[in-house]
């Protein structure tokens, strides 16, 4: 039995600040959360620290730097054919605008993320790039005043998920945001077959990488 990842629209569903999850399927956990380190402007060398739950890397940055968000982690893991990848610490605009694309390759990479404590407030969001190539992006409010309020990308990819979202009922403006927020998640994991350990991710141990000057 899977967990889905309808389970993230939840408050404070990993840690304090949101959430920021990569999952991909094919390729080993760490050489996938080495590829999302490369793309941190740091610049940041990744370094193992061994097996931490999240509360210990939480603890572990807070030591390090007087505050977790001083400093990034990444915790990675493996369920059957994927890998995924979580955030902590100050991860807020910290990836994406350096190095090679994660997707490159032909990787298919669905990245899920929510700056939950952005004061703007800024909404949810679920990207999916293959092949350093955008397939769909939309914001998990489906939030018109925002970029991607509605799935944009790949013509046939983006026609198939606004099925599957208006098969749900959305957008519904009666529906409140975190309402909104967790339906669509429901979408994207069926349509994609995405899942996450919940319980693995937030008792037990996974594997860490550290994020140091080099």
């Amino acid at each position: 039995m899977t967990d889905g990842t309808a389970w993230l629209a939840e408050p404070q569903s990993i840690a304090y600040g949101g959430y920021s999850v990569v999952i991909a399927p094919d390729l080993e956990s760490e050489s996938l959360a080495r590829r999302i380190a490369e793309t941190a402007p740091g610049p940041y060398r990744p370094r193992p620290i061994g097996e931490l739950t999240g509360r210990q890397v939480q603890d572990l940055l807070e030591g390090l730097y007087g505050e977790v968000r001083g400093g990034i982690a990444l915790r990675h893991g493996e369920l059957d054919e994927w890998s995924y990848v979580i955030k902590y610490g100050g991860w807020q605009g910290e990836f994406g605008s350096a190095g090679r694309p994660v997707d490159r390759g032909g990787l298919h990479v669905f990245h899920l993320e929510y700056d939950e404590e952005n004061g703007k407030p800024v909404p949810p969001r679920f990207t999916y790039r293959h092949d350093e190539n955008l397939m769909c992006a939309f914001n998990l409010h489906l939030d018109g005043s925002w970029a991607q309020g509605s799935p944009e990308g790949d013509p046939e990819v983006v026609a198939a998920v606004q099925e599957r979202l208006t098969a749900a009922g959305l957008p519904d403006d009666d529906l409140d945001r975190r309402a909104v927020h967790r339906a669509c998640l429901e979408v994207v994991q069926r349509h994609f077959g995405l899942t996450l350990p919940r319980e693995r991710i937030l008792e037990d141990t996974l594997p860490t990488l550290l994020l140091t000057a080099p």
